[in-house]
């Protein structure tokens, strides 16, 4: 694995989402001095919140998996995880909901989750979905750290026995195929398929090795930490500063300074240079090569992934709902095709529903109830629209859907619309907070590289580039970003032990 040169004492971080702060917390616990620049007045980064008539409302992700990845972050700095974050996990992990009335809890337990498929759709897909949870843990046993938690300098470094093993688990058929392999009910192969979504394409184009996403959240688990979402990144920041990281909050870097290939100080719209040794540039990809006065050539451009537009609304509410539910229209096909190829609106839309207040009440006043709901929406490159015009609008007949649905007669006293628009003015990628699409040549070490060519000691981290979109993920890319710093962690571990060595 290619790794930084140099020194690699002082380390500067920009952006204090969840990937530079996960790379911070690996930095320092490797005995790197950081400091880490944000230009919002705090930590989170697209895991926002907005606090609105005495709701909380997380702006960003809303479904935790892997907290592992998260505790092992907190752990390279010493810290652990049950003592700074309380995570609750969610027993049905989320209820999917189909157009024909019927609905199903996504159990994570293997015996209470092949009953319910046994009521639900009959002994046989029953049977399958066992045969299911065993291949979905196969493949990730076979593809996490040997091909999502990994570095790739090439292609080339895909050529191992992993990938045999891969391969032969049909991890390069198609999604839709494989899981067809297992269950025949349509509703039932939505469950385990809609997660291609995530990483920006079709059950019926994606590979078959994203069912790992899958695995997370119908094995692993779906978790949500006490203060909502935003508290993620807070606990991580606070950790962080416990363990000496500094932060500036408020501070755009605004130019980078260099000597020949190596970028020696950052300058910022206040006017202050701060050098450093190494840098880990968490910012979107645009603005990362923007800075570094480079665009990586590419034989076919990036294609990003479709965005969102998503409705958080408060009130009095049934509470019954539980805090994750999938909505399915009746269309499936129809609205991959609308959404990726065709750049249109969902006719038939299919929508997650979060009720965070059915975890922790305290995000809304007494009472009251509090809802987000997602709807998928083209991005800005496949459907421009002027949805600072259309956003309002569609949020209400999204809402009118979830009442027909899900919540007859609920009326919101207050709701906060976020749209590609909103997405597009954080200089997100084609107004899209899903970032590029996961297809085969934007996936691995076909996509972004996260060591730019011709920067000797820049780094970069996010969903943008390795391993790619989702909380884990992101995680991750921080972990990896540094990596490419110091080596891996136990070439790390073992070079901070002969130095302490040699200093006695």
């Amino acid at each position: 694995m290619r790794t930084v040169t140099g020194r690699t004492d002082r380390v500067v971080v920009v952006g204090a989402g969840l990937a530079g702060l996960s790379a911070a917390l690996h930095l320092a616990g490797r005995g790197r001095s950081v400091v880490v620049l944000e230009r919002d007045p705090g930590p989170g980064g697209r895991a926002g919140r907005v606090e609105r008539d005495g709701y909380r409302l997380d702006t960003g992700p809303t479904v935790l998996t892997m907290p592992e990845i998260l505790g092992d972050a907190f752990a390279a700095v010493g810290a652990d995880l049950a003592d700074q974050l309380r995570l609750r996990r969610l027993e049905p992990a989320y209820t999917a909901r189909f157009a024909d009335g019927s609905s199903l809890p996504v159990h994570t337990d293997g015996d209470r989750m092949a009953d319910a498929v046994r009521d639900f759709a009959g002994p046989a897909d029953a049977a399958g979905y066992r045969r299911l949870r065993d291949w979905l843990t196969r493949l990730y046993r076979t593809e996490f750290d040997r091909f999502v938690a990994a570095n790739f300098d090439s292609p080339l470094g895909l050529l191992t026995p992993a990938l045999a093993r891969i391969v032969a688990l049909g991890g390069f058929r198609r999604l839709d195929n494989r899981i067809g392999a297992f269950l025949t009910d349509e509703r039932l192969k939505r469950v385990f398929t809609f997660q291609a979504l995530y990483a920006g394409e079709s059950p019926m184009r994606a590979l078959a090795l994203y069912a790992v996403i899958a695995y997370m959240d119908t094995v692993g688990g779906v978790y949500f930490p006490d203060g909502g979402m935003a508290a993620v990144p807070r606990a991580m920041a606070r950790a962080a500063t416990e363990a000496g990281i500094e932060f500036r909050f408020g501070t755009s870097v605004t130019a980078l300074e260099r000597r020949g290939t190596r970028v020696t100080a950052l300058l910022t719209s206040e006017g202050d240079r701060i050098e450093a040794d190494a840098v880990v540039l968490t910012t979107e990809p645009h603005e990362s090569h923007r800075l570094l006065g480079r665009t990586p050539r590419r034989p076919v451009p990036l294609r990003a992934a479709p965005s969102a537009l998503v409705l958080h609304a408060g009130g009095r509410a049934d509470p019954s709902l539980g805090h994750h539910t999938i909505s399915f229209g009746h269309g499936w096909r129809s609205t991959f095709r609308e959404l990726i190829t065709e750049g249109r609106r969902m006719s038939d839309p299919s929508l997650l529903i979060t009720r965070p207040t059915a975890t922790d009440p305290s995000l809304a006043p007494p009472g009251r109830e509090l809802f987000s709901i997602l709807a998928p929406v083209p991005n800005l490159e496949r459907g421009p629209r002027d949805w600072d015009a259309e956003a309002g609008p569609y949020a209400e007949e999204i809402l009118a859907h979830v009442r027909s649905r899900l919540l007859p007669g609920f009326t919101p006293e207050t709701s906060y619309v976020l749209s590609p628009a909103d997405w597009a003015r954080r200089g997100l990628v084609a107004g899209t907070p899903f970032s590029y699409a996961h297809s085969f040549v934007q996936t691995g070490p076909f996509r972004p590289r996260n060591l730019p060519r011709g920067n000797e000691n820049v780094v970069l981290a996010g969903g943008g580039t390795v391993p790619g979109v989702g909380v884990p993920t992101v995680l991750l890319s921080g972990r990896l970003a540094a990596d490419r710093i110091t080596g891996t962690r136990r070439a790390a571990t073992a070079a901070a032990g002969l130095a302490a060595e040699g200093a006695r």
